[in-house]
């Protein structure tokens, strides 16, 4: 996160508004929220990866726990499962979720959800709430199911890829109301910047899409999705 300062910059430049920044485990929580005390628009999200939940015993939920009750925090994440690598066991990645769900409830904050190759089991799990699925990647089917339980969707640069036009049928069909637009930092970024690191001015590509896929003007996807933002993570931004 070293590089904040110039990729915020760089993004306000292209228009981008509203920011969330996640931290995956309990060091970079602090530096996320850090982050966020500087830049009246910007805000943070605390909690365990599943990559990272073999590294989530008592002791450091405890402090997720303390961290998620800052006034700059704004949801607990990036939390979720992940069957593809494995780095944390799926019992481990369970028990951990499904611990961050219930300190999201009682704090009355969204979750950032990741989910790779564990759709049912987060189906499952995800019960009707507040959230957002990140950089999703699933059916229409499954963002419906979602969006009727409560949870907005949101698109990163995958949305651009060539292989993705199942994607981009999934994003145009969704509620306006319920789509969000990310960048994954420092992954993912979309067409043309592929093979770079991802940042924040790139998600300006996204919109773009997104407004060819709605058939309507570029500003009333920025305005569109800026509402949702606020909606989604109970901000303002500044006007």
């Amino acid at each position: 996160m070293a590089d904040a300062e110039p990729a915020l910059a760089r993004a306000r430049d292209q228009g981008v508004v509203g920011y969330v920044v996640p931290g995956t485990k309990l060091d970079d929580a602090s530096e996320a929220i850090e982050i966020a005390e500087r830049h009246a628009d910007v805000w943070a999200a605390v909690g365990f990866h599943p990559h990272e939940a073999k590294d989530c015993d008592d002791a450091a939920f405890a402090q997720i726990e303390k961290l998620a009750k800052d006034d700059r925090v704004v949801a607990v994440g990036e939390i979720g499962l992940d069957y593809h690598y494995m780095f944390s066991p799926r019992d481990v990645q369970l028990a951990v979720l499904q611990r961050h769900i219930e300190l999201a409830r009682r704090l009355d904050l969204p979750v950032i959800i990741h989910n790779r190759e564990s759709t049912a089991d987060m189906l499952r799990i995800l019960k009707p709430g507040k959230g957002i699925l990140h950089s999703f990647t699933e059916s229409y089917e499954v963002a419906s199911t979602l969006v009727d339980r409560g949870y907005f969707i949101s698109f990163s640069g995958i949305l651009s890829f060539r292989s993705a036009e199942t994607l981009r049928d999934c994003a145009r069909r969704l509620p306006h109301d319920r789509v969000l637009i990310e960048t994954d930092t420092p992954y993912l970024a979309p067409v043309p910047f592929r093979g770079r690191d991802n940042e924040p001015a790139y998600v300006i590509k996204i919109a773009e899409l997104l407004s060819s896929l709605w058939g309507v003007a570029l500003e009333q996807v920025a305005e569109q999705t800026t509402a949702n933002f606020e909606r989604a993570f109970g901000v303002r931004l500044p006007r």
